[in-house]
């Protein structure tokens, strides 16, 4: 449940998780999770709002989910998902996809890419991403999410970072 403390960031993006098919679940999590209060679950993402300390953490780990296969998001948080997922690209894709998200929502770039994550990358996406070097781009395209540049115009529809669709089917 949202209390006063949640921001408005944080509520267009439970929002916007909400109306593309990702549930975001409410759940008291141990101290074990990869970042401070989030778990992914089978097409879920679960939050313990607690302990999240970077409410645009949740946009990033929407953005595995959302580039990983309709079969193997079922499996996410099961024994049965491979355990090299994700893989180096779908991390850059996530990135990637987080950015689109992000721009989507109108949000500043620090709400995802905030100083204590990435690697302490943050201004480096902020600076390639600003200034349309999407890294990653290929890959996205490939798994038919969006459109580079020169797609879009010979199809007419808009290129990324607008999506053409926000989960792989």
């Amino acid at each position: 449940m949202l209390t006063k403390k949640h921001s408005r960031e944080l509520e267009k993006a439970l929002s916007f998780l909400n109306e593309i098919g990702i549930d975001v679940i409410e759940k008291e999590l141990d101290e074990t999770t990869f970042l401070p209060g989030l778990s992914l679950g089978s097409n879920c993402i679960y939050v313990d709002f607690e302990k999240l300390l970077y409410p645009g953490d949740i946009l990033h780990e929407a953005g595995h989910l959302a580039v990983t296969t309709a079969s193997e998001r079922k499996l996410v948080g099961t024994e049965e998902m491979s355990s090299e997922w994700p893989t180096q690209g779908e991390e850059i894709v996530a990135i990637l996809w987080s950015y689109a998200a992000s721009y989507h929502l109108d949000l500043p770039l620090d709400f995802v890419f905030h100083p204590n994550g990435y690697k302490n990358c943050s201004d480096w996406f902020i600076s390639n991403f600003s200034s349309g070097n999407y890294i990653g781009l290929p890959l996205l395209e490939w798994m038919g999410l969006t459109l580079s540049e020169n797609r879009a115009l010979q199809e007419n529809k808009k290129a990324f970072p607008a999506m053409q669709k926000w989960l792989r089917d």
